[in-house]
């Protein structure tokens, strides 16, 4: 598609004229999608490819173009407050408000920005504009503005297409909005290429300019920018505290998205990103050697990748391989053994993969037994996990020395990356749930927190639908009423999920 295509009206076209053209051409086109039919010959002077395209997604999706139905409320005002907080977009407010700010007030335009799903996290501008948009086309934060919630319109149609669009009057989908013009860019994570939202600009639709739509590119380009900066400064940070883990030639530091951080030995065929588990473990360099990825903290914020050499006149570090989730005997496989292990070596080993730093003696004896605990009880519980796994736990401060994959960094590193649904899926329920250690507690209760949390706000069922049949989700009512209003009419799931929310109603009753 030609800019043309993405601009809504040029300087020279008189507003109201072009509204009458786009609004006979509107009701036309909305004719004969209701009809079965589909003009083949619509005017692209008056109708552009990229609208046509939208508002044939709109109807495909079942908006209604009458506005009987508005742009729905998906999240709270606490909940979008927290959204906004939280969201990488959040930190660029002030930058957003000093590009835009002028060109709003001279307008009359309200500045927005959503996030990748079209929610409405953030709305400035004029308390007269925002309270008619909220009266005549439920614009208000908190409410989803994709084209399946919305139809056409300039933040639904940018994350459509990936592209900056202008939308102006009756080229919105749905009737009500055809009152108002808007422009809007997407913003693209620096690191990982990831769709993070939609900056906007929306106003009457006299007020159309060409200008708005290059001012909310730039703006987003801005932004892009800004983000990028942090993300140069975080790896420097990085670099310098974790730097000294990198044998030159041998091994890398490795961000969580793939993105090197120190340079890639080229013997590893690498060309781009490095592909990473999710929570770190083992991979396959794209030479075909093996190679491991060790989280550098709890925090997973970076990876030092090291290729396993095949030769070595040294004893090789091995891979332990453990699982916690729901289960109350861990499992470890090493060199090809699986042991299922007693609750107290289980109970040591989760709490040193939470902690790769290390754990004092002490420590670790209050992450197991609280302020009772014996310092040399532990000490013995410990010789015996060495005669187990090998000479791969310092005691000077307890820490694992070997490469470590388990369920749990997996899981933390789904969620990590934003993949809410595989994290949800790869839950095979609460750490260790038979034990009663507070550090293993304090463990659990933050991962089922965290997962819980994500899938409640992700806007996916199938992210819910996962968690409740998970044991941590199994009696979460909240996490049932959720999927119930997300589930399709016709889903074959709805009668159990009906069904579940009065069970677990009836039980918090009695």
């Amino acid at each position: 598609m030609s800019q043309h295509d993405w601009l809504a009206i040029d300087a020279g076209t008189a507003p109201m004229v072009r509204a009458h053209e786009l609004r006979f051409a509107w009701e036309r086109f909305v004719g004969d999608l209701v009809s079965g039919r589909e003009d083949e010959d619509d005017d692209p002077e008056i109708l552009r490819e990229a609208i046509a395209d939208s508002w044939r997604r709109s109807y495909a999706a079942g908006v209604d173009p009458t506005g009987a139905r508005l742009a729905p409320v998906v999240a709270d005002e606490h909940e979008t407050h927290d959204r906004w907080e939280g969201h990488p977009l959040g930190t660029s407010a002030p930058l957003i408000h000093e590009c835009l700010s002028a060109i709003a007030d001279e307008a009359g335009y309200l500045i927005v920005v959503s996030d990748a799903t079209g929610l409405l996290m953030s709305i400035e501008g004029g308390a007269g504009v925002r309270l008619r948009a909220a009266s005549d086309m439920n614009f208000a934060e908190g409410t989803l503005w994709s084209e399946p919630g919305a139809g056409t319109n300039a933040i639904g149609t940018a994350l459509a297409v990936d592209h900056a669009v202008q939308v102006f009057g009756p080229e919105h989908f749905s009737d009500p909005v055809q009152r108002w013009t808007c422009s809007a860019a997407p913003i693209h994570d620096p690191d990982t290429s990831e769709l993070l939202g939609v900056i906007d600009l929306t106003g009457d639709l006299s007020t159309v300019h060409p200008h708005s739509l290059a001012v909310a590119t730039a703006t987003a380009r801005a932004v892009e920018a800004s983000l990028e900066i942090v993300i140069r400064e975080r790896d420097a940070r990085l670099h310098a505290r974790y730097g000294d883990r990198v044998t030159p030639g041998r091994a890398a530091l490795v961000a969580p998205s793939g993105r090197a951080i120190t340079g890639l030995p080229p013997g590893w065929g690498v060309a781009g990103r490095l592909a990473l588990p999710p929570g770190g473990g083992a991979l396959t360099l794209p030479s075909g050697a093996p190679a491991v990825a060790e989280p550098v903290s709890q925090a997973l914020e970076a990876f030092v990748v090291h290729a396993v050499e095949a030769h070595t006149t040294t004893r090789p570090r091995p891979l332990l391989k453990l699982g916690f989730l729901g289960r109350d005997r861990a499992t470890l496989d090493l060199d090809g053994r699986r042991t299922e292990l007693r609750p107290r070596l289980a109970e040591i080993l989760a709490l040193l993969c939470a902690h790769p730093h290390g754990l004092s003696a002490e420590a670790l004896c209050a992450g197991l037994h609280g302020d009772g605990g014996s310092v040399s009880s532990v000490r013995v519980e410990v010789s015996r996990l060495r005669k187990l796994i090998g000479p791969w736990i310092d005691t000077d401060v307890y820490r694992l020395t070997c490469d470590v994959e388990s369920d749990v960094r997996r899981v933390e590193g789904l969620l990590a990356a934003g993949h809410v649904r595989a994290a949800a899926e790869a839950y095979a329920g609460p750490l260790l749930p038979g034990s009663d250690a507070p550090g293993v507690e304090r463990e659990r209760e933050h991962l089922d927190a965290w997962l819980r949390q994500a899938v409640m706000t992700a806007e996916d069922p199938e992210a819910l639908w996962a968690w409740v049949r998970s044991p941590g989700g199994a009696e979460d009512l909240g996490a049932w009423k959720r999927l119930l209003s997300q589930l399709e009419f016709r889903d074959p799931r709805r009668p159990l999920c009906a069904a579940r929310v009065g069970e677990l109603r009836r039980a918090t009753l009695m």
